[in-house]
């Protein structure tokens, strides 16, 4: 695990996206991007076979959750903030191969309160922006984001 790495225990859970108790799941790991401003992630991502839509084109639902995902993860990285996704709009550019080893990227753009401004995109072996999301996420209220913190298993670990 590299410094910019987030800690193991935050994948010890049931979560579709990132979790190791998820045997469906996509297992995201997340880290800090050091090129980046600060609380920006990065994912690497090589697609599976059953993340096809038609056959040799990854799903748009796989790739929005790549990208619902990889925002939270920003949140997280950036203010230790956990919400919920209230709005989020995606532009798909280019056709995505099923075999594309991918990057996605995430950064928090704005937070005003209890709303946070986070962006997403996904990058080609070649660097080139492939999908692109905008969200709109409400942070938890404080003792509702405890409470889950505590029951993910998060809320003694260093950022």
């Amino acid at each position: 695990m590299t410094s910019d790495a987030f800690d193991p225990r935050h994948y010890d859970q049931i979560c579709f996206a990132c979790g190791d108790r998820n045997e469906h799941g996509l297992h995201m790991r997340f880290e800090r991007d050091p090129d980046g401003p600060e609380g920006s992630i990065i994912c690497r991502y090589t697609p599976r076979p059953a993340d096809q839509g038609f056959p040799g084109v990854l799903h748009g639902g796989i790739l929005s959750t790549l990208m619902d995902e990889a925002m939270a993860w920003a949140m997280w990285a950036k203010s230790r903030a956990l919400g919920v996704t209230a709005k989020m709009e995606t532009r798909y550019r280019q056709r995505v191969d099923a075999d594309a080893e991918l990057t996605v990227h995430a950064v928090v753009t704005e937070e005003r309160g209890r709303r946070i401004q986070v962006e997403a995109a996904i990058a080609g072996p070649d660097g080139s922006v492939l999908v692109e999301s905008s969200a709109l996420f409400l942070r938890l209220p404080a003792e509702e984001e405890q409470r889950v913190a505590q029951a993910l298993g998060w809320a003694d670990i260093p950022r």
